[in-house]
């Protein structure tokens, strides 16, 4: 029996990409694999295939991978001084005076410290006015400076500057022509925390009077 066109072209099988289209095929579980070959190469791509670079986050099952700067920076907050202006630490500074004329009970002949008895500036409370010695807060480089007065005094006298028990900055006056001379110096000094640093007699001796004379310092820098 002769088939008609039309029914003869319908059961007739075509060919296409994924194979023939006959009841009959493997149509459907070919293109399961391929479009299963397609989600897999996209999921594995690297970033610059799915439009990230390398400093955007990755977000890959819920979770997010953050890609951090390897070298960030290590240099703290400062300010114009170099002083950390994050924690404060910078804030350390005493200046004081020698008010009235020394008298002899207030120069022990033991340590022969040098006190003074007027505060001009004591931020941080760090320096103790009772013992004339300054106590560090922690780490760091300090600056320190004296001017030690002696009147109608043909001795020589030493002055140095202390820490922990060892001399690190000295002056002396000795001119025994004039009536009034002083023993200056200024230096920077390492220092830990918990070190002392106060004013010493080492030589000669301060009775007489020696008002005006000072004695500051202040935290450069912090270590």
């Amino acid at each position: 029996m002769t088939v008609p066109w039309k029914q003869k072209h319908h059961k007739a099988t075509g060919n296409t990409m994924f194979g023939k289209m006959s009841s009959g095929s493997c149509f459907q579980p070919r293109f399961q694999v391929f479009l299963g070959l397609i989600l897999l190469v996209s999921y594995w791509a690297p970033p610059e295939v799915n439009g990230q670079n390398e400093t955007e986050p990755i977000v890959l099952e819920g979770k997010c991978l953050v890609v951090c700067d390897s070298t960030p920076s290590a240099e703290p907050a400062t300010s114009a001084l170099g002083m950390s202006v994050r924690s404060g630490t910078g804030r350390v500074a005493f200046s004081a005076i020698r008010n009235t004329n020394l008298e002899p009970s207030e120069m022990s002949n033991r340590t022969m410290t040098i006190y003074f008895d007027q505060v001009l500036v004591n931020i941080g409370s760090h320096f103790d006015p009772a013992r004339s010695i300054f106590v560090a807060p922690r780490k760091g480089v300090y600056s320190f400076s004296f001017h030690v007065v002696k009147v109608y005094n043909r001795q020589t006298i030493q002055v140095s500057l202390v820490l922990n028990g060892w001399p690190v900055i000295s002056a002396f006056a000795g001119d025994q022509d004039v009536t009034r001379e002083a023993a200056t110096n200024s230096g920077l000094v390492l220092m830990e925390r918990g070190d002392k640093a106060y004013l010493k007699l080492e030589r000669g001796n301060l009775m007489g009077g020696w008002k005006y004379s000072t004695f500051s310092g202040f935290l450069v820098f912090p270590l």
